[in-house]
């Protein structure tokens, strides 16, 4: 309700009218009228609005009129026809005005109009004003506020002490003066009396009722809230009803604690009917230089499979040292790998909560980090398809304390050449009892250059130095653990050649652009059975790295051995066709087993094709698809591909993803086939449905989620309904439902779910 009255703050507030044709006959009158008389600030306009003092300027004010009559006996002046009067962000429009200098008085009558500067509108037969327009008396004033609300009432009054009071007043933000028949609005506001105590920022209501089509569905003889200038306040807040399969029915209540001006707390326990009391909150405080938020929950449960006391915790802090200086952290906590999912909170679609601490460092072209990461796994599909697999990872998960990065990039020669040096340092603590420490240097000569003829080289040589000190690491299970500390050198040179061809016509551009990436690089000296492969393990030839110089995402493997990768880019773009574009590599390396390929699963001196299209040629149709064929049979062992057709009458969305299994991945896991659907339709302006499904199309089959929603929604009001079925694999997780419903009055407030 705090936005209902707005504007009752300034002299005239938002009180809204079915008189949008009048206003419009207003505005386009005083654009065709050329006034007469033009009186400019400090001349007699300031005899009009009470003389200010020697020691006071007030704001300049503007007046024209088609006539202007000055009565010297009776101290008044009197203007005529399209009257118009601005002070500050207030305009008065009239069709006559009378001032009286003796009383300090304005006098308006005859489709009075006051505009604020924002686009509200105040409708009245005849205003009084005084106090250079800090007073106010109307009756039977129309408002329409800036967003198309409307309010009426039978007399406004604005006191001296800035206070205001309404009498009989009716609010709704509906449309309701459309229908020829004047049918009444879905809902309003109506209360005897409201008034505005600007001094505490409140807004009291004395006998107010809520109406349903005219029909009065609640009563309350006082009610009070913070007024819109009170961006916050401590209040409850609207409550949030709901049921799944898991907690049962559910009523969230809120609390707002504002503590002061830079911090908050949310309490939020939530009341279940199948596990008591879900306790819930939410901090937030803000610094000069930072920022500090957190969320949580804690449920005491009964269920003798898992522990009682669960809960989890997300937090996020931000504090800006100084100039170069940014320190950062999130937590991302769980008691166990079925709270998430089983109470539907946020996150629950994770396999891994990810918990860091950062420290970074910006300047001019340098970058400095320091991090510590922590990791809690609760993957679903993984436990069910590799129950070893899960317990393996879950208590052997590494502990990164620290991960230091720095990169220095000198300044260009005179050909363009600069210096690029990279240092990094990792400590990975494993609670299986390994333990992998590296320090990383790569430094690197680097030339950017454009041809006269247009051809982009970019040439780069390097060398990484790899040193680690290794505790207890098994290679491949083996039966003794080695211990010791390895080192690598690998030198790479790589260079980069485009050549983009342009055709241009009146209303489309096509560009080709062929691409040749050559390396040359030493075969092995990876030495896999003495150091560990912690960050370069998700190995996956596509059309984002197929072209890069280093395909490896981190720095335990080096993409070892020389080869030639080559591709091109080709892309449309019309004033009616949209754009269209689309790319497609491949690799030749002269070494047929290295490192990369053999984590890839590739085998001879080709890979296999990459690729990626993307097709938008209109607004109700766009599609990306991106690819891996296999050279040989040419079979996909990598499809995704997400498309939406249509427009919002009707627009159908598909994802489709499939990822053939890598039986040479560190932790090789069960090929990925997915499908998801969806359907969105607006039947009407107002009514909206969507409805949706994810589709396992693997071995075991069958949907893993489907649901939908209902929506109407109007300018004043809005009804949502969801539904929702997880169909888990967990052979620890029931197969879960849920069911939300929310609605809205707007500008009021309402139940959510």
């Amino acid at each position: 309700m705090r936005k209902i009255f707005t504007y009752i703050l300034v002299l005239f507030t938002a009180f809204p009218v079915c008189a949008e044709p009048i206003a419009g006959e207003l505005s386009k009158k005083r654009e065709e009228s050329t006034p007469y008389v033009y009186i400019e600030p400090k001349q007699n306009i300031t005899d009009i609005l009470a003389e200010p003092s020697k020691n006071e300027s007030g704001p300049d004010i503007y007046f024209t009129a088609d006539e202007l009559v000055a009565d010297d006996a009776n101290k008044t002046i009197e203007a005529i026809g399209d009257v118009v009067i601005s002070r500050d962000n207030v305009r008065v429009y009239t069709d006559r005005l009378i001032y009286n200098q003796k009383d300090d008085t304005i006098y308006a009558r005859g489709n009075v109009v006051l505009e604020e500067k924002d686009g509200m509108r105040i409708f009245a037969d005849e205003v009084n004003l005084t106090g250079k327009f800090t007073r106010a008396e109307m009756n039977k004033i129309k408002v329409i506020m800036r967003d198309e609300s409307k309010l009426w009432a039978e007399h406004f009054h604005k006191k001296e002490n800035n206070n205001k009071v309404m009498r009989y007043v009716i609010f709704t933000p509906c449309d309701c003066c459309e229908t020829k028949d004047g049918a009444a609005p879905l809902w309003r506001l109506r209360a005897r009396k409201v008034t505005h105590d600007a001094a505490k920022q409140d807004m009291n209501y004395n006998d107010a009722f809520l109406d349903i089509k005219n029909i009065p569905v609640l009563y309350t003889p006082f009610l009070s809230h913070p007024d819109p200038t009170v961006k916050r306040r401590s209040g409850f807040m609207p409550p949030k009803i709901g049921s799944s399969g898991y907690l049962g029915g559910t009523f969230q209540a809120n609390y707002f604690w504002d503590i002061n001006a830079n911090s908050d707390i949310l309490f939020s326990p939530t009341f279940t009917t199948n596990k008591g009391i879900l306790w819930g909150g939410r901090y937030r405080g803000y610094m000069t230089n930072g920022y500090v938020e957190a969320k949580g929950t804690y449920l005491n449960d009964d269920n003798k499979s898992r522990s009682n006391n669960r809960g989890n915790l997300f937090a996020q802090t931000r504090y800006e040292i100084n100039d170069l200086w940014v320190a950062k952290s999130n937590v991302n906590y769980a008691s166990d790998s079925l709270y998430l999912k089983e109470l539907s909170l946020e996150k629950d679609d994770r396999a891994w909560l990810t918990s860091d601490v950062s420290f970074e460092r910006f300047e001019n072209r340098d970058y400095t980090s320091i991090e510590a990461y922590y990791y809690k796994l609760i993957s679903y599909n993984l436990r069910e398809n590799d129950e070893m697999a899960f317990e393996r990872m879950k208590y052997n998960k590494p502990l990164a304390v620290p991960l230091i990065e720095s990169e220095f990039v000198g300044e260009p020669n005179g050909l363009g050449a600069y210096v690029k040096n990279n240092l990094g340092f990792a400590s990975l603590y494993h609670s299986g009892g390994m333990q992998s420490h590296r320090a990383t240097m790569i430094n690197s000569w680097n030339l950017p250059w454009t041809s006269n003829f247009g051809e982009r080289y970019k040439i780069v040589a390097s060398v990484k130095t790899d040193a680690y000190h290794v505790e207890e690491y098994q290679y491949n299970a083996a039966r003794r653990d080695y211990n010791g500390n390895p080192i690598r050198v690998f030198p790479q040179i790589g260079i980069e050649w485009k050549l983009p061809f342009v055709k241009a016509t009146e209303t489309t551009r096509q560009i080709v652009e062929p691409i040749v990436v050559g390396v040359l690089a030493p075969n092995g000296g990876n030495k896999p059975y003495r150091i560990p492969n912690e960050d370069s393990q998700d190995a996956h030839l596509e059309d984002t790295n197929v072209l890069d110089l280093d395909r490896y995402a981190g720095y335990d493997r080096n993409d070892t051995g020389s080869r030639i990768s080559y591709g091109f880019n080709w892309s449309t773009y019309g004033n009616i066709m949209g754009r269209t574009s689309a790319f497609l590599a491949q690799t030749y390396q002269f070494n047929k087993k290295t490192s990369f390929s053999n984590s890839t699963d590739t085998k001879g001196h080709l890979s296999d094709y990459v690729g990626r299209i993307y097709a938008a040629p209109s607004k109700y149709f766009d599609l990306t698809y991106r690819f891996r064929l296999n050279r040989e049979d040419y079979k996909f062992s990598y499809n995704e591909l997400s498309s939406t057709v249509g427009a919002d009458i009707l627009k159908l969305y598909a994802s489709y993803i499939y990822l053939q299994k890598n039986a040479n991945a560190s932790e090789p896991l069960s090929s990925r086939h997915e499908l998801y659907t969806g359907i969105k339709a607006a039947l009407t302006q107002d009514w909206s449905v969507s409805i949706y499904n994810r589709q396992d199309l693997a071995h075991h089959g069958g949907s893993l989620e489907h649901g939908g929603n209902v929506i109407y929604e109007d300018e004043c009001f809005m009804f949502v309904t969801t539904v929702k079925k997880y169909n888990s694999s967990d052979p620890e997780l029931d197969d879960s439902y849920e069911f939300n419903f929310s609605f809205y009055l707007k500008t009021l407030g309402g139940l959510g779910s």
